[in-house]
């Protein structure tokens, strides 16, 4: 957990602060003009998923790290500290699950990696210490899930895929298959070991029982006695030292043989919600000590598997561990959603270490007009280890907000002329409080729907029966949906919810609203001037009574999905969506389409008051459009990250990305 940092104070003083939303949108006039700045830094908030660890051998404080969305992180200071250092393709969504250090040249390092939405992947081979890579092109398109090298023979390579086992004998420049084509049981490998002193020894899990080759793989054996029918095999070790005795661990549990794998026996200690252990790793001081890295924490054994401790909490996701040889104590873990987790006291304690390692997924965010160097953030997948979280000094330190949140994802962030800040979760609307003298800032639910109405009721007048009705106000509920937009801009504040759209004229203490035009699927507002736009993927409503009543917009007909609305400075209305940019200066009466826009993709816009501009962006590429209201010309600028969405503070762009946290454009001058 990331605490607050010593300038909390003067970021909490909400009231006495010009801050403005961020949001994102993509769009692109009829003149061009071609940024030639650097690419964007990512600059926060740090964490996220980590996947893998490496160590360069012999030198422990000199470490990389892969993540899950392409890039290669390095550390100097034994993962104190993280820089980017490459990323291993063009695209932003493989997961570096598997990276070794060539023990013989240490300027080549190869990275096995694998997608989630498909069979895909491949492995990737740099030979400059990780800056620049290149694919392997016997491995294009295999999902790599482990990859290994012989320790007495550094010429020889293992890959595990969804396909089998693949061998390489010449460090990495040609590769063979080396389980049988088409087998139906020998693949899908995610764990991979080879004998530290014979390397024509292997063994392989897969995702249904291991499996072990004693001849480089022209014969295999499934080593199953003792292991529960079809488990995930997810990590085999073997002792250097004794290279008979083999751990292994699977969906059913911690396995240990003595006989090189002839029979295994379970381990037992470790609880049975706790037994999907990702990986294992041996004390390289002390062989009977093993750790055990689980979907449920951290687990120890100083006995060789008799007994077990559990060194964190069950919140604590472990994808890898490494144990540094050179500093007794010493351990990294890489975590889901927690990023890197390092403990100097030998696993008494854990803190996070992830300052430069940045691979959270950011949907909002504030900036502060007159000082963009505070910034608040707002992430989603991130559970406990996510919420809110703010910088003072331009992303360097972040402190964590969640206190309140209770693990609910962010999907919008609003900050109000009076200084009320308010949070639109996966589950009602939050607003940003601090105690006494800025202390102890906590987020409080304002999700309260009081929605006022009418029922008729029949009273006596002079002897006759009058209906007549009479206003009421209807039980208070909670609101319960995602919220996914705001504007508090405006005298009414208004929210777009999977709840319909609701106003507040007393500062989110309360909410009316509901559906609207029989939907509840509004997912953008924006306010000018008194009137108040929600709109949906099929059209747009307005209103110009706060809320009271709505009634729809007309749009062109080929108008069908839309993504965001905005106004400019002159009241014009901006709609983006799937096939481009769309504005009216005449209050629906009339459109143009900007069907010069280079990209239909459009995600996300809205308007820059410093500059008189709209920025416009799309989730489906890295270019960020800036387009000027009278004469459409328009700048398009690379970023080098596909973005969510994009503001202004202060003279200075940022941006939030898929997966990269939120981005700062370089000072200008900074060139590729």
């Amino acid at each position: 957990m990331q605490h607050l940092s010593g300038g909390l104070r003067t970021l909490l003083r909400w009231h006495s602060m010009a801050l403005i939303f961020v949001s994102f949108a993509v769009s692109v006039p009829l003149l061009v003009a071609q940024s030639s700045a650097a690419l964007w830094q990512s600059i926060g908030p740090y964490g996220g998923d980590a996947r893998s660890f490496a160590e360069v051998p012999g030198q422990s404080q000199h470490l990389y790290l892969g993540g899950t969305n392409t890039w290669i992180f390095e550390s100097l200071d034994g993962g104190q500290t993280w820089s980017r250092l490459g990323r291993v393709d063009s695209s932003d969504d493989l997961i570096v699950d598997d990276i070794v250090v060539d023990a013989t040249d240490h300027q080549t390092v190869y990275a096995g990696v694998w997608r989630v939405d498909r069979p895909d992947g491949g492995l990737y081979i740099s030979h400059d210490g990780g800056h620049l890579w290149k694919p392997v092109d016997a491995l294009k398109g295999q999902s790599v899930r482990s990859l290994a090298q012989a320790a007495s023979d550094p010429n020889i390579l293992a890959a595990g895929t969804l396909e089998g086992v693949y061998r390489s004998k010449d460090h990495g420049a040609t590769w063979d298959l080396i389980s049988p084509v088409g087998s139906k049981e020998i693949h899908e490998v995610e764990s991979l070991a080879i004998d530290p002193q014979n390397p024509d020894i292997l063994y392989a899990g897969t995702w249904h029982l291991p499996w072990k080759t004693k001849d480089g793989g022209q014969t295999w054996q499934n080593i199953k006695q003792g292991v529960i029918d079809d488990s995930d095999v997810f990590s085999i070790i073997l002792d250097p030292a004794h290279p008979n005795i083999v751990y292994a661990s699977a969906c059913s549990g911690i396995y240990k043989s003595e006989n090189s794998g002839e029979l295994f026996r379970k381990v037992q200690g470790i609880p049975a919600t706790a037994r999907r252990t990702r990986v294992l790793m041996q004390d390289p001081r002390n062989r009977e000590v093993v750790y055990a890295g689980t979907t449920e924490g951290l687990y120890r054994t100083r006995d060789g598997g008799h007994t077990w401790t559990a060194l964190t909490g069950p919140e604590v996701v472990i994808n890898d561990i490494y144990l540094d040889a050179a500093q007794t104590g010493h351990i990294l873990l890489a975590t889901d959603s927690g990023g890197v987790l390092a403990s100097t006291d030998n696993g008494a304690t854990f803190a996070e270490s992830n300052h430069g390692f940045s691979a959270r997924k950011v949907e909002a965010f504030v900036a502060d007009a007159r000082d963009p160097r505070r910034i608040l953030a707002g992430v989603v997948n991130d559970k406990s280890n996510g919420g809110v979280f703010m910088t003072v000094d331009g992303g360097s330190s972040w402190a964590h907000l969640a206190n309140g949140l209770d693990g609910r994802d962010v999907f919008t962030l609003a900050e109000a002329k009076d200084g009320t800040t308010l949070a639109g979760t996966g589950h009602g609307i939050f607003a940003l409080e601090a105690g006494e003298g800025f202390a102890d800032p906590h987020w409080v639910m304002r999700s309260s729907i009081v929605n006022h109405g009418t029922r008729l009721v029949t009273i006596n007048n002079a002897g006759h029966k009058v209906n007549r009705e009479e206003a009421i106000t209807l039980p208070p509920r909670q609101m319960s949906s995602r919220v996914a937009a705001f504007d508090l801009s405006g005298e009414v504040w208004i929210a777009a919810t999977g709840d319909g759209i609701f106003t507040s004229t007393d500062e989110a203490a309360t909410w009316q609203g509901g559906l609207v035009l029989g939907s509840a699927a509004y997912h953008s507002v924006a306010v000018w001037d008194g009137e108040l736009l929600a709109a949906r993927r099929e059209g747009v409503v307005f209103s110009r009574d706060k809320g009271k009543t709505w009634a729809p917009m007309r749009l062109p007909s080929r108008l069908k999905d839309i993504r965001r609305v905005a106004f400019s400075r002159e009241g014009d209305l901006w709609i983006g969506a799937g096939d481009g940019v769309y504005l009216s200066r005449d209050k629906g009466e009339s459109w143009f389409w900007l069907e010069k826009v280079p990209v239909r993709d459009v995600d996300d816009l809205a308007y820059d008051a410093d500059t008189d501009r709209m920025l416009v962006s799309s989730r489906s590429n890295q270019i960020l459009y800036s387009i000027e209201p009278s004469s459409f010309a328009f700048s398009q600028t690379r970023t080098g990250y596909r973005l969510f969405l994009a503001r202004s503070a202060g003279g200075i762009r940022f941006a939030a990305s898929l997966q990269d946290g939120v981005l700062m454009e370089p000072p200008v001058g900074v060139q590729r």
